[in-house]
């Protein structure tokens, strides 16, 4: 069955079934329509990744814009990463219902609708709902695109459509601050939002002329199944606000934090267990019954943990520990996308030569290195002392990426692509929300105990700390209370100095995390880029 292009009146093949089945290999199979949909898509899900971290280094200013407090203002990423959940995996069941290019055209359309809106918000009230609704319709726009690529692509240039996407999913959280941050300092924080407006029609045009890659299935709607739908909400949207606000609530002693865990632990295994007996579920779990599948799911969960942790972590450390701007914050992150960028090309060459499990062990080892050499980080440290750190760490994630990007989908049936790309960008983003939950309750819990060490270790009887404390007072002379703020002075000393300390034990366990994850790539089966067959049914 053919599709006609409205570019050309081309003939794009999709499958019988109205799943989306795959043009690779076909003589009738038009290049130029292939890669300029991609490359739309590519540009929607690289806006649709970026918008996660575009804010961080701006919250203040956003902040102050519409009159928030400092609990309110969190919501601006809260708000967007909840819905989206959702929607990765339900994506997969969109996409065979509607067609790939009607789904990605509505999902961009309502992503820059939104953006707009968020843009013109002026109260905290505004920005959270349009925020929610932005990653909601937007997170439809991340698992297409993987879908397309192993299905849509021959298996030869399979390597290439993934190194981009692992160029995209890395790159965009790791340049959203940056970018983020420069956008605010030239302009607005208002123009964080603005930005997706040119970009988006840019993707509506492309997807529009040159994107069907397949056709929908209406007769899916038939049977629908809404009780899967609720248990999946309900699940992925209570866990995900347990791992987004339990630090800073202190877990279960907040009463919605304790409610919303146990009723994400009943509605999960409902969930597993509706769509695993429904006849037409919405997600398709069969895909876990491949080995390659179970560990590159388990592996892009780490993935999530050191990509999102990582760019988590260092704003975080240089803007409360070293007061740095939000430009200087994103000059300083800059290293790390340029890391990646370097590195795509050799990546997918090296992805054809070796052992795919080679590549996922070397790129994790070089991310727990970069990790773990952050653990001695102080105040002194400069900028290339930051480089060196993020140059491993955004080197070995770009490895670490594709290759498991080749592990996870290689060895699936086509028929199975869909669903298992919405499934793989979940195992990323919640990797990612656990990577973020477990590091800020590190830090909270750390700093504590460092605090606790250092002021044990002062004795006010010891001459050096009764002279630095005395030589404070003559500084703080014209308070009304010298010794009292001298006294606050050294406390907010020793708290500066416990701060870093517990930064530095956070980075310590992201290096852990990552040279855990390098033996788990030892379970895959062995996977070679394949020149000329298609995927191999394996189930």
């Amino acid at each position: 069955m053919t599709t006609a292009s409205p570019a050309d009146g081309a003939s794009v093949p999709s499958s019988a079934s109205g799943g989306g089945g795959p043009v690779a290999g076909r003589p009738e199979i038009n290049w130029t329509m292939l890669l300029l949909g991609f490359a739309g898509m590519v540009v929607g899900q690289f806006m649709a990744i970026l918008d996660i971290q575009i804010v961080a280094a701006s919250l203040p200013q956003i902040q102050a814009g519409v009159g928030a407090s400092a609990d309110e203002i969190s919501w601006i990423q809260t708000a967007y990463l909840i819905p989206e959940v959702v929607m990765i995996p339900l994506s997969g069941f969109l996409s065979r219902l509607w067609g790939t290019q009607r789904l990605f055209m509505v999902s961009c359309a309502g992503f820059v609708l939104m953006s707009v809106a968020t843009g013109l918000s002026n109260s905290i009230e505004a920005m959270i709902l349009f925020r929610a609704i932005q990653g909601f319709v937007g997170g439809a726009m991340i698992p297409t695109v993987f879908a397309v690529a192993f299905t849509a692509f021959p298996p030869d240039k399979r390597v290439t459509a993934s190194v981009v996407m692992g160029l995209i999913v890395t790159l965009a959280p790791t340049v959203g601050p940056t970018l983020g941050g420069h956008l605010t300092e030239w302009l607005s924080w208002r123009w964080l939002f603005f930005i997706n407006v040119g970009p988006g029609i840019l993707v509506l045009f492309l997807v529009g002329r040159y994107g069907a890659f397949d056709k929908g299935d209406p007769t899916l709607a038939k049977g629908f199944d809404w009780w899967g739908l609720g248990m999946m909400a309900t699940f992925l949207m209570s866990m995900q606000f347990v791992l987004e606000e339990g630090a800073k609530n202190d877990w279960f002693q907040d009463t919605h934090i304790l409610l919303l865990t146990v009723v994400a632990a009943v509605a999960g295994p409902m969930f597993i267990w509706r769509s695993l007996t429904y006849h037409q579920p919405i997600v398709e779990l069969r895909a876990f019954g491949n080995r390659n599948f179970l560990v590159g799911f388990i592996m892009t969960f780490i993935v999530g943990f050191a990509l999102f942790g990582g760019t988590f972590l260092l704003p975080l450390f240089l803007g409360r520990v070293l007061a740095y701007s939000s430009s200087e914050v994103g000059t300083t992150m800059v290293v790390s996308g340029l890391a990646m960028f370097a590195t795509a090309p050799f990546a997918g060459r090296l992805v054809r030569k070796l052992d795919a499990r080679i590549l996922m062990f070397g790129g994790f080892m070089m991310c727990a290195y970069g990790m773990w050499e952050a653990r001695l980080v102080t105040e002194n440290w400069g900028f290339w002392e930051f480089a060196s750190v993020q140059a491993f760490r955004g080197i070995g994630v770009m490895l670490a990426m594709i290759a498991s990007q080749q592990v996870t989908m290689a060895t699936l049936p086509p028929h199975m692509v869909k669903n298992a790309s919405g499934l793989v960008n979940l195992a990323r983003n919640v990797g990612g929300a656990f990577g973020l939950a477990i590091l800020n309750t590190s830090l909270t819990t750390n700093t504590a105990l460092h605090m606790v060490e250092l002021t044990s270790a002062i004795n006010q009887g010891d001459q050096a700390v009764r002279g630095l404390i005395a030589g404070m007072a003559q500084r703080f002379g014209d308070t009304i209370d010298p010794a009292a703020s001298a006294m606050k002075a050294v406390y907010g000393i020793l708290m500066k100095q416990a701060t870093t300390m517990a930064f530095g034990d956070a980075f310590a366990l992201l290096g852990v995390m990552c040279a855990g994850a390098a033996f788990v790539t030892l379970l895959a089966q062995p996977v070679k880029a394949q020149a000329g067959a298609p995927p191999s049914d394996v189930h």
